[in-house]
């Protein structure tokens, strides 16, 4: 296990805007307040998603696509750097009229409605390449 302590520096709310991207506009929260290191909850639908599942055999993202209306039942996440950028890194549940659910990486969204809760950290962090899995992971 790897940790750190961190220290919180603010607390935001943001209602996403329609139409926009979802993801974007986590990021966009972040960037206007100059947030680095993050953790936030969102909810809220919407319009379309691109959800990524990692392959963790092949060491790939498979990505799935709906094009529907969905609720956003559950958004969590962190936000970092990546290569010199914010990244909001997203996971959610989303679920369809029928209360199947559908879950994953949260790559994109076509916002309908949504509200995103982030809390900010003083240190930011890192994300960097990971030989073992594959993936850009924070630095502890």
């Amino acid at each position: 296990m790897h940790g750190r302590e961190l220290t919180v520096t603010g607390e935001y709310l943001g209602r996403l805007e329609h139409g926009a991207d979802w993801r974007a506009e986590i990021e966009t929260l972040a960037a206007d307040h100059g947030v680095d290191a993050g953790w936030f909850w969102a909810m809220g639908a919407v319009q379309d998603a691109e959800i990524w599942y990692y392959d963790q055999t092949d060491r790939e993202f498979r990505s799935v696509q709906f094009d529907e209306r969905l609720e956003v039942a559950a958004c969590v996440g962190n936000v970092a750097r990546l290569d010199g950028e914010r990244f909001a890194h997203t996971h959610a549940v989303l679920s369809r009229s029928s209360g199947q659910a559908l879950a994953g990486h949260l790559d994109a969204g076509t916002v309908f409605a949504g509200e995103c809760h982030l809390r900010a950290f003083a240190d930011p962090l890192e994300r960097t390449y990971d030989e073992q899995t594959g993936l850009d992971l924070w630095e502890p």
